[in-house]
């Protein structure tokens, strides 16, 4: 299985997204609220509250 790139979420397969750059950087995403906040809105995973990656850095 692989993580999701935004939140850390272990992803089943057959299931998710994959976003891959013109450099070759593989992105893989749990669901498109995930997706959204990463491309499309430029959110940092440390900075989002209910990311797995927050709760680790002690935000809650």
């Amino acid at each position: 299985m692989v993580k999701c790139s935004f939140c850390g979420k272990e992803i089943p397969k057959g299931t998710g997204k994959i976003y891959v750059l013109k450099d070759g950087t593989a992105y893989y995403y749990c669901s498109s609220k995930c997706e959204r906040n990463h491309l499309k809105l430029k959110r940092k995973p440390a900075k989002t509250t209910w990311v797995k990656k927050a709760k680790k850095e002690g935000k809650e």
